[in-house]
């Protein structure tokens, strides 16, 4: 037998999420683009081009994010779940793609070094571009915890690279205007392009993983096998526990033995007991149980608890 678990207040609170993260996005991209616009700064404008790619991918989470929360239909039978990880992955791709451009960038600054115009009103606004990007970065990494949602954990994550990023290139212009290195402008835009080059694999490795079908954690698992453990009386062994990750939700599958001569009515209240009991600690769980006869059990008979084996 097989249950599902829907929650329509997860699935808006996602999408709403996903929404405002465009709206900050715009706003950070403004003020990047204007505080590279008045100093003339690379390393502004690497700052600035890594927030262009920010409103793009915000864009993909919000549509991976409402494709995901589709119901199952007769070509996705188990749902559309993994549409997050291609948003992960797109993001991951275009983060790559910034960071050639800024190279580019950089190479050109090297041969044509410059001083900044502005320098000080345009550190100030890039300052509050990054204090905004660091609250929201903090809320959609929670959030997309919570909710168990890759597209939006990954944004979350990217925000906090480009937060550190700008926070690294602030502090080193101030150093560059200070000492009138002019070569610092060029060299920061250039770190700049390596690290979010190695944040974009990164992400790109971690959403692979999710479409391959990746097991849950060895501490989750450990967790699912004691609840069903705790909730399985009147069987006689549990075996072959498979659990998968799909975005947000959690399929967990096994094997229930119980006595031949058992019901069918009562093997079916084990089993709901089992899945409330799951249902109750895993949000979005698609659960699976196959149950066999006792002839059909790997451990040796009189065994008297319901280990897994």
């Amino acid at each position: 037998m097989t249950s599902a678990s829907p929650s329509s207040a997860t699935k808006r609170k996602v999408a709403r999420l996903a929404a405002w993260s465009i709206a900050v996005a715009f706003a950070v991209l403004g003020l990047k683009l204007f505080a590279w616009w008045i100093t003339g700064s690379v390393a502004l404008y690497s700052d600035a081009l890594e927030s262009i790619v920010n409103v793009a991918t915000a864009i993909a989470a919000l549509w991976a994010i409402k494709i995901s929360h589709m119901p199952a239909d007769r070509d996705h039978q188990h749902g559309h779940h993994k549409a997050e990880y291609f948003a992960a992955v797109l993001e991951g791709v275009m983060i790559i793609v910034a960071a050639l451009l800024i190279m580019s960038q950089v190479l050109e600054a090297f041969g044509n070094p410059r001083t900044m115009e502005r320098p000080w009103e345009g550190l100030v606004v890039n300052g509050l571009a990054a204090g905004l990007n660091a609250i929201w970065a903090f809320v959609l990494i929670r959030q997309g915890r919570s909710a168990k949602s890759p597209a939006l954990e990954a944004d979350g994550h990217h925000l906090m690279t480009d937060v550190l990023t700008s926070v690294g290139v602030i502090g080193g212009l101030v150093l560059s205007v200070l000492t009138g290195w002019t070569l610092l402008d060029p060299l920061l835009a250039g770190l700049v392009a390596i690290n979010i080059l190695v944040q974009g694999w990164k992400i790109m490795g971690e959403s692979l993983n999710g479409l391959m079908d990746k097991a849950v954690s060895t501490e989750e698992h450990i967790r699912i096998r004691d609840i069903i453990s705790a909730h399985s009386k009147g069987a006689i062994e549990v075996h072959d526990l498979k659990t998968r990750i799909a975005g947000r939700a959690t399929f967990i599958e096994f094997h229930l033995i119980v006595d031949g001569d058992m019901a069918v009515r009562e093997s079916h209240v084990i089993c709901d007991r089992i899945e409330e009991a799951l249902r109750a600690e895993i949000p979005s769980v698609r659960i699976t149980i196959h149950v066999e006869p006792d002839d059909e059990a790997k451990l040796p008979p009189g065994t008297s608890a319901v280990p897994f084996a």
